[in-house]
This record gives C-alpha cells, structure tokens and sequence, in this order.
C-alpha cells in the first residue's frame, strides 16, 4: 500500500505533460514528502478541460471502521468506489514524480524498514523526477475536497520491494480513457507499468 510520494514538479512541468489547465498559478511549492491527509495538486475534469484543485490526500473512511482516511483504491468492485468510479466526473489525475515502497523486512544494521523510491525511468540528460499520474478519484466534502488514487498487483521491480500492490501509474495515452471512459475502459487501466519504463533510486 503507498502511503508516501513526492510531487516537485513545476507548473510549467505540468502543462507540458497534461496541457494547459485552469486553476493555474505561478508556481506550486516542491512536495517533498505528501502523506495521507497532506492537501496536494490534483488536476480533475473541468467544463473546458482540467482544472488544478488542492485536496486532502483520502477519502473520510467508514464509521465502522474507525473513520481512518482510505488512501488506495484496492478492490475496484467494493461498493465503497463504485458510484465514483463510474462517475467519470469523480475520476482525477494525481501528480507525482516518485512514489516510495516500505521494505518488508528491517534493515539490520538499523532494525528500521528501509523506503524505496521509484519513478520513471530518465529518457535523456537532465530527465530524472519527470512528472507521471496516478489514477485517481476524488469527491467534494463540506471544507475541502478529498481523493485516493487506484493500485494493482505489482510489476517486478516494485514487487521486489513490495509484493502486495503498486499505485496505477497511467501512460499520458490513457489519460483520455481514464478520465472520460466507460466504468470498464478505466477499470482496464489497474494494471502493472512496465518495468522497462521505471526506475528505483538509491
């Protein structure tokens, strides 16, 4: 389960990957380390495209079970994300440019689980921390709105770390079909990212 990423990328980065988008500003301060309940950038859809909106990283969890903030959309068919997955308009983009995996097991020297980091693999000189999206989905609450973004079973090189799940990282081919296909189309897009494609940092 990911519970810890990182968002640097400028607002310039962004409209590079994602377009031109309203809520623009300046500038956005580096997220260094986003955990759940931290407000981050979030691009959803807008009446002319996508708009920027801080929100607060998980939705508000059943009462049931202890309201705890539900960060990782797991089970796609759980009724708890099914009326917002089939929602286009619930459906949202998440900036990251890494995201970290806990270690299973503690280092020895420390007794301390270990965090891993990954992103996308550098295509050329100077393309380390490239911006990509999670899949995500948001709702609007009374203050603030809030969002958690899609995992699936792991490729290799983050099952290495964490055999359990990584977030869905979209390809900018998919953000179309991600944010404006049907329930079945977007579900499709739960699914590994290449190996290939990504990097580990040390």
């Amino acid at each position: 389960m990911c519970n810890l990423y990182r968002m640097t990328a400028s607002v310039d980065e962004m409209k590079q990957l994602f377009g031109s988008f309203a809520g623009e500003r300046a500038n956005l301060a580096p997220r260094e380390e986003i955990f759940p309940k931290y407000a981050a950038p979030v691009l959803r859809r807008d009446v002319d495209g996508l708009a920027l909106e801080e929100m607060e990283w998980g939705f508000p969890g059943p009462k049931a079970a202890g309201g705890r903030p539900v960060t990782n959309v797991r089970n796609l068919a759980s009724p708890f994300w099914r009326s917002a997955l089939a929602n286009p308009e619930r459906r949202c983009l998440v900036p990251v440019t890494r995201f970290s995996e806990w270690s299973q097991e503690p280092d020895p020297a420390t007794g301390r689980k270990v965090k891993h980091w990954f992103g996308l693999a550098a295509r050329g000189e100077g393309d380390r921390d490239a911006p990509f999206a999670f899949a995500g989905l948001w709702r609007p609450g009374e203050e603030r709105s809030y969002y958690a973004f899609l995992t699936c079973p792991p490729n290799a090189m983050v099952g290495a770390v964490h055999p359990k799940a990584m977030p869905v990282m979209l390809d900018p081919r998919d953000y179309d079909r991600w944010l404006h296909g049907s329930t079945e189309e977007a579900c499709a897009l739960a699914r590994p990212y290449p190996d290939d494609k990504m990097t580990q940092f040390a």
